[in-house]
């Protein structure tokens, strides 16, 4: 992921090895990392089980909070692919029965936002 492109705050993917060793010990029997995306200092985890975002706060990036969400949880996500002239593409995800998109996370060209489509819809659906 390039500098530019992650100060705009696109993320951008991160392979599973590295999200094991940082993340690992989040994870529960039988839980395996399916994709992973990073942005400057968040990232955000799909397993099997449910959407993991690690959102680093602070000035020093020293306070973490890890947030956790069932797959069931979510009522509907939208994905916004990007244009010839755009820098990014799109996620958004509804949580329960809000109105305004809960999550939105901005991707680089380098992300294949349908294989990230793909991951949700099939634990959304399931």
């Amino acid at each position: 992921m390039g500098l530019f492109s992650a100060l705009l705050g696109n993320a951008g993917s991160v392979n599973n090895e590295q999200l094991i060793k940082d993340f690992g010990q989040l994870l529960v029997d039988n839980e395996q990392i399916e994709l992973g995306f990073k942005l400057i200092r968040d990232t955000f985890i799909f397993t099997n089980k449910r959407l993991i975002l690690v959102d680093k706060q602070g000035f020093t990036g020293n306070k973490t909070e890890y947030k956790s969400i069932l797959y069931k949880s979510i009522t509907r996500f939208s994905i916004e692919t990007a244009g010839t002239f755009d820098l990014d593409a799109e996620l958004k995800i509804w949580i329960s029965s809000e109105v305004n998109p809960s999550i939105i996370k901005q991707f680089n060209k380098s992300v294949n936002v349908y294989e990230v489509q793909k991951v949700l819809a099939q634990h959304v659906l399931a």
